[in-house]
């Protein structure tokens, strides 16, 4: 092979770095230098002198953005930093409510301790209606694109997000973080969105019902060539992680990420006070239709970093931003009958099916009635012209019957006294609006979403499980309980309708996986009434083992964050249940395990102690550091005062260091918190010298 000449490589440089010029100039600033022809002449003569010398070929070249061969599936991804989801607003008091909230969180960190008077500075920009996403790089290259998932796990998308030409395959410039994790959406133009669906009416196939949809089946293409063709964009809104660069604001990190080479939006303003965010998001619902992509609504977000970590999060949200969504969109339609559904613990749902109707994007022809109180309440009756909403545009929603234009054969709604999928009694508890079936474990409906939710993603997480699969099972009298998943055989799988060989096979196998799990699965994963995965995980963190939980008194389980007395009363009455004790046996036998969260052995370190946690800490968040001092039997409250046992303070502390410090209460910096975690003995003697 013939030495490539410092000419040839000066050339393929100097192209490349062009290239990644007017990409950026084009994708990312709107604002192109040169035309078409000339950009394509440059990535022509860059493929020619590669082709020439494939040696000079590397990840990062303009070239490389598309794949040849498809791949098999996606990788898991386990996020560094949850990619939390955030609370909605949908009217103007609501979003007061969240700046009231934001105020007295924050307290005497108010210019003047002023709750009325002072104004908090927020980041405003547009929702984009898109798929959210993950990229990851290092040393300025990118090393990996990953999906939002469940905010915990997502899935591996590197090949496809490469296609994207505004995602950049190299950072710009030179000061950027050793390890960058961006945040964004990725979308469909409108543009791009008519043209594929013309292509598709075309060519005789299936049209997307709306640029979201489509945005996300491009992205999980197998085939990246298919996902380059899409024309999809990616705006980016924020960071996961940024090793060694540190910002004040929020609008300084997409400041700098726009220099770094990433697209952020045209729109993003900063206001004073909730009603300048009032203001701007007036401004934007009046232009709305007339951008080039789809937005939901707008996202509000405290801009000083320092004040946003002061406030934290709840669940599975931050405290510090807020979705304020556009007015659902509506339609008038026909109610053609209203059936009940059962749920998997056994309630029964009035929905009422409709005349099929397009709105939101979306072809509705059904909607959930709640309850029968809310059929009393809007009157509703089969045969009535009502008004329909895509709630958040999400849930379809009936807002409003139009009883001037009810038909004369217009019939009343009741509540059936049997079930209507077992025949079973329907009962409805005293001061409870929802009616049950009493059938309980013999009822198909209560069976086959039980195993469903068992079996689903954030509990069990069955790959190929699928509802169709869960009906044929449970018809077949193979899977009564979720026990009966463990003892089912290739030859019963593989005997299905559309279930070969093959299938049974990747079934099993994915079930044989599912035996090991986290005790926060498995506690989700029994169906508990009112037990969501927030729950589930601190019920794991705070007991430690499931023997523990299942022994609970209703008054132990009220001692647990966020368990009220109705959620603890549930958790009690399941574990009361002798069938329910025999089932979880059964699991267990049949090889279903995880490992205990350890916290048992310490689980009365910090009984009847109060602690504060304040500043950032570098190994772990503080929702997880909040999760330790529980399970240790600490009570962990927001401010300091006399009742105050021990801060936690990492960097940046703030006004409750300062606090503790004035009143003689121990401080713990963040050594002494892992030494108190890993070993479970607090010795405050000598906490003073390790604020």
């Amino acid at each position: 092979m013939n030495p490539v000449s410092a000419d040839v490589r000066q050339e393929v440089q100097a192209l490349r770095e062009q290239i990644h010029e007017h990409n950026y100039r084009y994708y990312v600033l709107d604002d192109p230098t040169v035309p078409d022809a000339e950009y394509d002449r440059l990535m022509n003569r860059l493929r020619e002198l590669e082709a020439s010398h494939p040696e000079l070929v590397t990840p990062d070249s303009p070239t490389q953005r598309v794949g040849s061969r498809p791949q098999a599936t996606f990788a898991e991804v386990r996020h560094e930093v949850p990619m939390l989801s955030l609370d909605n607003a949908f009217t103007e008091d609501e979003l007061r409510d969240f700046d009231r909230r934001v105020r007295e969180r924050l307290g005497d960190l108010l210019p003047g301790g002023d709750l009325f008077g002072a104004e908090i500075e927020y980041s405003c920009e547009p929702k984009l209606d898109g798929i959210a996403i993950s990229l990851l790089y290092e040393n300025g290259q990118l090393v990996r694109g990953a999906t939002r998932g469940d905010g915990y796990t997502g899935e591996d998308i590197t090949e496809n997000v490469r296609t994207i030409p505004s995602i950049p395959l190299t950072l710009r410039g030179s000061e950027w973080p050793s390890v960058l994790e961006v945040r964004g959406e990725i979308y469909m133009p409108k543009a791009s969105f008519e043209k594929l669906n013309e292509t598709a009416r075309a060519r005789g196939e299936k049209t997307f019902v709306n640029p979201r949809n489509a945005a996300a089946g491009s992205l999980r293409q197998l085939d990246s060539r298919i996902t380059a063709s899409r024309g999809l964009q990616m705006c980016c809104y924020g960071v996961g992680r940024m090793d060694g660069v540190e910002f004040k604001r929020h609008t300084d990190v997409l400041e700098a990420l726009n220099q770094w080479g990433f697209r952020v939006s045209r729109e993003l303003q900063v206001a004073k006070g909730v009603e300048e965010c009032l203001a701007y998001y007036h401004t934007m619902a009046e232009k709305r239709d007339s951008l080039s992509y789809d937005i939901d609504g707008i996202v509000f977000k405290v801009n000083d970093l320092g004040l946003q970590r002061e406030l934290g999060f709840v669940s599975r949200a931050p405290r510090w931003a807020i979705a304020h969504k556009f007015p659902a969109q509506e339609e008038m339609t026909q109610v053609l009958d209203v059936e009940f559904q059962v749920g998997r613990t056994g309630a029964i749902t009035p929905v009422a099916r409709l005349q099929p109707v397009f709105v939101g994007g979306v072809t509705v022809s059904n909607a959930t009635l709640h309850n029968m109180d809310e059929v009393a309440r809007l009157d509703l009756h089969i045969g009535d012209w009502v008004i329909i909403r895509r709630a958040g545009d999400v849930i379809p929603q009936v807002v409003r019957v139009m009883s001037e234009r009810r038909p004369k054969e217009a019939r009343a709604v009741s509540l059936p006294s049997q079930c209507p999928v077992c025949g079973a009694d329907v009962m409805q508890a005293e001061g409870e609006v929802v009616a049950r079936c009493s059938g309980g474990l013999f009822c198909a409906a209560q069976q086959k979403e039980a195993i469903k939710h068992f079996a689903s993603r954030r509990a069990m997480d069955i790959e190929g499980l699928g509802d169709k699969l869960v009906d044929a099972l449970v018809e077949k009298g193979w899977v009564k309980k979720v026990s009966d998943l463990y003892r089912l055989t290739e030859d019963q799988v593989a005997s299905l309708e559309r279930m070969g060989r093959k299938s049974a096979q990747n079934l099993l196998k994915a079930i044989n996986k599912s035996k090991d799990t986290e005790l926060q699965r498995f506690i989700y994963a029994l169906g508990i009434r009112e037990v969501g995965e927030a729950t589930a995980r601190t019920l794991a963190n705070h007991f430690g083992e499931l023997e523990a939980l299942m022994e609970a008194s209703e008054e132990a389980l009220q001692q647990v964050a966020d368990v009220g007395p109705v959620v603890a009363n549930h958790i009690h009455a399941f574990f009361a249940q002798a069938h329910n004790r025999e089932t979880i046996a059964e699991l267990r036998e049949l090889g279903v395990q995880w490992k205990n969260v350890e916290t048992s052995a310490q689980s009365d370190v910090l009984a009847g102690k109060t602690v504060v946690i304040t500043g950032t800490l570098a190994s772990m968040s503080r929702d997880q550091a909040k999760a330790a001092l529980l399970a240790m039997g600490a009570k962990v409250s927001g401010s300091v005062s006399g009742k105050t046992s021990f801060v936690v303070a990492g960097e940046n502390a703030g006004s409750k260091l300062t606090n503790a410090q004035a009143l003689g209460i121990p401080v713990l910096n963040e050594e002494a918190f892992e030494q108190l975690l890993a070993t479970g003995t607090l010795d405050l003697g000598t906490s003073d010298s390790q604020a």
